[in-house]
């Protein structure tokens, strides 16, 4: 009997270590790092390095500022003299580069982008000029580029055509969303794993009890 109840106990226990390994396993996964921006440029002695955890309105504004951008643009610019300042920003998951961008928000007939052929990471695209948002001065300017303030900027401005830039580093709230809510579900798991464990060994131990009377 006492090794009946023995063995039925080694296959309980095995049920909960296979349920806790089943269960625990994709939960673990690490959450994807969240996206940063980094700005070189005019009037600027270091680089501004934003991360969505300290900026997140900064980091989600300076990437709606690059979203919209289509598969092909202008092979070419305004004229240098027409550009103006030279804003280059990076977009990063974590501490890895992912995309770069020119920003030029004082460029005559409105801002432009330039995207250039040669990405961080890797990915292959084509060199090209684009209208940018009326709203890039200002955006700028509230990151922490020493820039004019403009009163006549109104929200959003040119853009459109398909998405070009993979859609998980272009929304840091989404991400940070998901990272909250993979860690709510982690901790569900665990108080989840836990009862069943202990709700086991209690029936495992009542079982023992009955059977050595």
């Amino acid at each position: 009997m006492v090794r009946q109840v023995g063995r039925l106990a080694a296959v309980l226990a095995g049920v909960l270590t296979a349920a806790l390994v089943g269960l625990a396993g994709p939960a673990q996964a690490a959450p994807k790092p969240p996206p940063g921006v980094d700005i070189t440029g005019a009037g600027l002695a270091e680089p501004l390095r934003l991360r969505s955890d300290a900026q997140p309105a900064h980091v989600n504004a300076l990437i709606d500022q690059v979203s919209f951008l289509g598969r092909t643009g202008s092979p070419s610019g305004p004229k240098a003299a027409d550009l103006g300042p030279k804003y280059t920003i990076v977009v990063l998951a974590g501490d890895t580069p992912k995309q770069t961008y020119d920003l030029y928000p004082k460029a005559a007939g409105g801002p432009r982008v330039y995207r250039p052929a040669k990405q961080p990471d890797s990915r292959k695209t084509s060199a090209g000029w684009f209208l940018g948002r009326l709203s890039m001065s200002e955006t700028l300017r509230t990151a922490g580029v020493p820039l004019e303030r403009q009163y006549d900027t109104v929200s959003g401005g040119v853009g459109g055509g398909e998405r070009v830039i993979p859609e998980d580093s272009l929304n840091p709230g989404r991400d940070i969303d998901q990272a909250l809510g993979e860690l709510q579900r982690l901790l569900l798991l665990n108080v989840a794993v836990m009862l069943v464990i202990t709700t086991g060994l209690a029936g495992i131990a009542l079982l023992i009890r009955r059977r050595t009377r």
